[in-house]
């Protein structure tokens, strides 16, 4: 049985994850904290498996909190609740020990099968999430850029594309401009922009330069060819 506390000061969302988490046969919701300071009293007194940790909370945030807890109780695992308002916190959180991030708009299997990876030891970082990493890890050095650092966030760069999308992100690398993709992808040229637009969103960038920086490793990764 797997034991998880909860830590959100949002009462809805939280009620709603424990009763989705409360369904399964072999998890149970042990405790529920609306503050980071709540959250670290928990673990010390329920010691649970698993805990779903928001980032801003009142009296302490969700990434201090998590710093707390692994420094005491290193097996406990934390996944991060998120927003893409409060993306400034995934270095952070990774640097203070946090098993990954889950954004808070998943749906209700994909939360159980994060937590449940979480718990076997599996490192969860959806692609969105893992996109945004990826960008700044050419950014800025908070991160060692080591070539096992551009691998580990280069797996994920393409799992949030389709395969169309992958198709043109593996041209972009190559060099082809706008209108020679069109022609390879029998596609209208604007229909080509408005795809390297929500490439581009997808991996977190508006400019082509860093884009094709990160497609490359991604493609690279996944050896996709076109």
């Amino acid at each position: 049985m797997l034991r998880i506390v909860i830590a959100d000061d949002q009462t809805l969302f939280r009620e709603g994850l424990q009763t989705i988490i409360n369904l399964e046969d072999d998890m149970e919701v042990i405790g529920v904290a609306g503050n980071g300071q709540e959250a670290i009293e928990l673990v010390q007194k329920l010691q649970p498996d698993v805990v779903l940790m928001d980032v801003e909370m009142p009296v302490m945030n969700g990434v201090e909190s998590t710093r707390h807890i692994k420094d005491k109780f290193p097996d406990t695992k934390i996944l991060i609740l998120t927003t893409f308002a409060e993306d400034n916190y995934i270095v952070e959180g990774l640097a203070h020990g946090a098993s990954g991030y889950m954004l808070k708009d998943l749906q209700a299997d994909t939360l159980i099968s994060s937590i449940r990876s979480a718990a076997d030891g599996q490192f969860m970082l959806p692609a969105p999430i893992a996109t945004k990493l990826a960008s700044r890890l050419y950014e800025s050095s908070a991160i060692v850029d080591t070539p096992f650092a551009r691998s580990r966030m280069s797996e994920h760069v393409m799992d949030g594309l389709t395969e169309r999308e992958k198709d043109i992100a593996a041209l972009i690398v190559k060099g082809f401009t706008n209108k020679e993709i069109a022609a390879r992808v029998f596609m209208s040229e604007g229909t080509v922009r408005n795809y390297i637009s929500v490439i581009y969103s997808k991996i977190g960038t508006s400019e082509r330069s860093k884009a094709m920086i990160l497609l490359k490793e991604a493609v690279e990764s996944k050896k996709l060819d076109t």
